[in-house]
């Protein structure tokens, strides 16, 4: 890595990241390179947003066509770009109605407020809580980290917000306690990413569902990890046919583009009126064309089922390694959103591979995330395999 842009960037960027030691200038696919032309075989995707790998011809090719025609206008204006891709979201999920933004806390923030607003509108005021999950992990702004259910996440920021609750994931009981006329609406991630890659039991989201709608509370999916695909369905509440009433995306969308969405049914986004809720760089005629883009390959070239198939592939050599090497207690998760728990402190295991050119994540301290490339080959993963292998076999 070149000195002078770790000591440029820890000069004046803010130390919010423990950042490795590496630089990189270029992508292609699911191969990185950095500074010094070393290649990575990248199975972090920028936290699951490249679903279709880095640099994708197509992607560029929109902005480029799209920077030369519209950047940027107000949201009081009508712009194709924006009303194509809603046109698509809700054409392929359970909802009626978009809302655009920026990332995914905004997403969610948007959420939790559509979620209060409606039961206002309703007269039902008194619904004020939202009840969320432990170990969640629904963002950094201080509703989102009050609704994230991890203490790391909220130190130094008290107080944080009220109108929260929290229950353990997957346990129905422990839920159904807490649901009363108060209750505005109880979110969840579908599949805990963040959190461990924790996957719901058979049965409890559409328990969560049934709960939901015997109480009069909304059900809000935050899908800005499992969305667009990563999950082997484009959505992962399909996996069990469980649509909720609000849902959030962002992340893969815009295939590293900054756009959130925040999806619901007619009912319930009618509660945003003009003045009620907004985003000055929500759904730009540029991001928009480029997630345009994105969603229309992804349909195009059956990304979610080649994404599906791969990750059934990665999870059986996943599993084989877990046989062979006693540190490996675990492989979880769907799609191409994987773990593997082990017996010793990850960040030695990714920084090993990393050493080796395999870019891998770790959460929660000893489960390592495998969130590549949904079009990551075969090849790769037996790449990345052989790597694992002599990793862990240093562990005895």
């Amino acid at each position: 890595m070149k000195e002078s842009i770790k000591k440029k960037a820890d000069h004046y960027i803010a130390h919010t990241y423990g950042r490795y030691d590496v630089a990189f200038v270029r992508g292609e696919g699911a191969t990185l390179w950095d500074s010094n032309g070393k290649s990575y075989t990248d199975f972090v995707s920028g936290i699951a947003v490249c679903n279709l790998g880095h640099a994708h011809p197509g992607v560029a090719k929109a902005l480029a066509e799209q920077a030369m025609k519209l950047v940027h206008v107000s949201n009081l204006y009508y712009t194709e770009p924006q009303a194509d891709l809603a046109e698509w979201l809700v054409s392929h999920s359970f909802a009626d109605k978009v809302f655009f933004c920026n990332s995914g806390a905004e997403a969610n923030e948007a959420a939790i407020k559509l979620a209060r607003r409606y039961h206002y509108v309703k007269g039902d005021s008194k619904r004020d809580t939202i009840i969320t999950m432990a170990m969640s992990f629904h963002g950094r702004t201080m509703a989102t980290l009050t609704a994230t259910g991890q203490d790391k996440i909220k130190e130094g920021f008290a107080p944080v917000l009220p109108g929260f609750d929290y229950v353990p994931y997957n346990d129905i009981e422990a839920l159904s306690a807490k649901m009363s006329d108060r209750i505005c609406a109880v979110m969840l991630e579908p599949l805990q990413g963040e959190g461990g890659i924790c996957c719901p039991d058979p049965g409890y989201l559409k328990n969560v569902r049934d709960l939901c709608d015997q109480h009069g509370a909304l059900l809000i999916f935050d899908e800005i990890q499992t969305g667009m695909g990563r999950t082997g369905t484009l959505f992962a509440y399909e996996h069990e046919n469980v649509p909720p009433d609000i849902m959030s995306l962002a992340k893969a969308l815009g295939n590293g583009l900054p756009i959130g969405a925040m999806l619901a049914k007619d009912e319930i986004m009618s509660a945003f009126t003009p003045g009620s809720h907004a985003s000055t760089f929500g759904g730009t005629p540029l991001v928009t064309a480029a997630a345009l883009h994105v969603v229309k390959t992804m349909e195009r070239e059956n990304i979610v089922d080649s994404g599906r198939e791969k990750g059934l592939y990665l999870a059986s050599k996943l599993e084989t390694l877990k046989a062979k090497h006693p540190v490996a207690v675990d492989v979880r998760g769907r799609g191409l959103l994987l773990g593997m728990k082990i017996m010793v402190e990850g960040a030695q295991v990714v920084k090993a591979c990393q050493e080796r050119g395999f870019l891998i994540n770790c959460v929660q301290g000893n489960i390592l995330r495998f969130i590549p490339p949904l079009t990551i080959t075969k090849e790769e993963i037996d790449a990345l395999s052989e790597c694992l292998d002599s990793v862990l076999a240093t562990y005895k």
